[in-house]
């Protein structure tokens, strides 16, 4: 890495700091470009520190993100139509934030995008759509937005769509439907990864059987710690390695708990049950446990909810973690696949042959 890469201030061990030297963190899912629609008109101002949102450049730095997959996310309950037109305003507030900032960040679309960004000292930043809604439908919505850049679609968000079965909604398909696999055939090719997070485990089983490339989950964790639906259990965590996949572990704290779970779906009543940084450690050193070292990431979920664990209530939030894991025996190597590796990994793999197809 170049020595003009930024290492955080804010991580305190020095085995931390080897790893982000190696690789800085590449953070799977942050929702400001919906937080931003809905609080602050889309503007892109005013966000090199002290922004009101979970996310400003200051608190990046702090928290050694050098990567950041900015999610796109349209309205399950939009018409098709809308929820097209909603993605593409979101895919305009990446641009104009690259474009406000351009000596923070830009855009990638490859590994080797990523190294290179980082060698400039500035934050790789990639799109990945929150849900199969966004392309109302239709493949050529899909190959537009590929050829904008996009990198990973989820497949559904929280309700089901046409074509694949939700976590958190009534199944109707028992997975994808033939128009779903030949989604994610074409996402294959387009070199758009196909995310699994949000997906029932049969659409996640039925994904990764139909997947020639590697899948994601941008922002889960794992339901053998916490039974929520919108966790990954343990036999497709133990099916990544033979995908080439990886799991990045969700920091929102009814992924982490299932006390804090239970409190918040009674109605918050009495006491927040206390969620901290050793929380998400536990859900890393499972995944790590279950799928493997090359297999596994951090998926922050920032901005797409308003309450995140002890130390860790914004972006500069991945230090603490880091610091955390290190002090659990982490090699600097280790945390580096977690930090970043493996997805540069996932990126190459899926990289500049893929993508290329993808602006044709």
């Amino acid at each position: 890495m170049s020595p003009n890469a930024v290492v955080s201030p804010a991580v305190t061990h020095p085995v931390v700091h080897q790893a982000l030297e190696l690789a800085q963190v590449i953070d799977g899912h942050n929702d400001l470009p919906h937080r931003a629609r809905n609080i602050a008109g889309y503007s892109v101002e005013g966000l090199l520190a002290g922004s009101p949102f979970q996310t400003d450049v200051d608190r990046l730095r702090r928290g050694g993100v050098g990567g950041q997959f900015w999610s796109v996310y349209a309205d399950s309950e939009l018409p098709a139509v809308e929820a097209v037109q909603y993605t593409f305003e979101q895919i305009d507030f990446v641009y104009r934030l690259l474009d406000r900032y351009p000596e923070v960040f830009e855009l990638a679309r490859t590994g080797d995008d990523v190294r290179r960004i980082w060698g400039r000292g500035k934050i790789a930043s990639l799109l990945g759509a929150e849900g199969g809604d966004s392309i109302g439908g239709s493949l050529a919505v899909l190959r537009m937005m590929a050829r904008l850049g996009l990198r990973y679609m989820t497949l559904t968000h929280n309700y089901n769509v046409p074509w694949a079965d939700s976590a958190t909604d009534e199944p109707v398909l028992g997975g994808l439907s033939d128009f779903g696999r030949e989604v994610v055939r074409e996402m294959n090719r387009l070199g758009v990864l196909a995310d699994l997070s949000h997906v029932s485990a049969d659409t996640m089983r039925d994904a990764i059987r139909t997947s020639s490339a590697p899948v994601i989950f941008s922002h889960s964790s794992c339901q053998a710690l916490c039974a929520h639906p919108r966790n990954v259990p343990d036999d497709v965590l133990a099916s990544l390695p033979g995908n080439g996949g990886v799991l990045m572990v969700a920091f929102v704290p009814m992924f982490l708990s299932e006390e804090y779970d239970a409190w918040f779906r009674g109605g918050q009543q009495g006491p927040r049950p206390p969620v901290t940084v050793d929380h998400v450690a536990d859900h890393v050193e499972h995944a790590r446990e279950v799928a493997g070292i090359d297999h596994i990431g951090l998926g922050s979920d920032y901005d797409g909810f308003d309450d995140f664990p002890e130390e860790m209530t914004s972006v500069s939030g991945f230090a603490p973690l880091l610091d955390r894991l290190a002090e659990r025996g982490w090699s600097a190597r280790d945390l580096s696949r977690l930090t970043g590796a493996n997805v540069l990994r996932v990126l190459d793999e899926t990289g500049a042959e893929s993508v290329a197809a993808g602006r044709r």
